[in-house]
């Protein structure tokens, strides 16, 4: 039975923290070649992190689902699975792996092929982060109707980081849905100006797998834990009809030809 992700994201005037186990980052290098997956969640839980993300991607990010399996055996909090996830198989094997949780990517998923993938999430009771880069993928991401977005500041085809897009994005979020900021934030500041803005959870991964040690990585993760959110008022804009589509099945593969979300 999965644990509920999206519950534990909205703590009443307090901006939950989902912290992320990744060995290794394109921008960043090897930040914690040698970390235990399951030693590091088992920290994140003790400091005070609402959920915990693992990277299960190999190349790029030393992940994998055993790292996965291994955290969510040793700790109560739900756990995200971070991936490139494009189609239906991988969300049955999050599913098998024990994720409560997954990572969809509007820069890499057609409009039709999100709601697929949101579809059948919601039918293996996985929750879904959907993330976004532009005021176009949020768009996409609303009319998908997903539940929980994640803005995420740094822009995947260039690497560029822009801190200040979570901010400038958190108004168009309708008060009902779960906005999570993601990258660039590395300290109780960062924190206290997202929960300003009323956003609902960070993710925040390389500045504590900087620490490379257990003791580091709990004390940076505790100082970003507790900080006070206003509630956000936003009624978001109205999704044009034209951009509404009927949930789509699909096949296993990303289909060709679909409708591209704008960037």
């Amino acid at each position: 039975m999965t644990r509920s992700f999206a519950s534990v994201l909205q703590r009443r005037g307090e901006v939950a923290v989902i912290a992320e186990m990744k060995r290794r980052s394109p921008s960043a290098g090897w930040l914690w070649a040698d970390a235990r997956a399951e030693e590091i969640g088992a920290a994140y839980e003790a400091a005070g992190a609402s959920a915990v993300s693992v990277l299960t991607e190999a190349q790029h990010f030393g992940g994998s689902l055993a790292d996965l399996r291994a955290v969510r055996e040793r700790i109560g909090l739900p756990v995200l699975r971070k991936d490139f996830l494009i189609d239906e198989l991988q969300l049955w094997e999050s599913r098998a792996a024990g994720a409560d949780a997954v990572l969809l990517i509007v820069r890499i998923l057609e409009l039709e092929r999100l709601q697929a993938l949101l579809a059948l999430a919601r039918e293996l009771g996985l929750a879904a982060l959907v993330e976004v880069h532009s005021r176009g993928e949020l768009e996409c991401a609303l009319a998908a109707e997903a539940d929980i977005v994640g803005v995420n500041s740094r822009d995947l085809d260039t690497l560029r980081m822009d801190v200040t897009l979570a901010l400038e994005l958190a108004p168009e979020v309708p008060a009902e849905r779960v906005l999570v900021a993601e990258s660039g934030i590395r300290e109780a500041a960062d924190v206290d100006r997202l929960g300003e803005a009323g956003v609902n959870a960070v993710l925040v991964g390389e500045a504590l797998m900087r620490a490379r040690a257990l003791r580091g990585a709990m004390a940076a993760t505790a100082a970003l834990c507790g900080r006070r959110r206003r509630e956000r008022t936003a009624a978001g804009f109205g999704v044009p009809a034209s951009t509404r589509v009927a949930p789509s099945t699909g096949e296993a593969q990303a289909p060709s030809g679909g409708r591209a979300c704008p960037k």
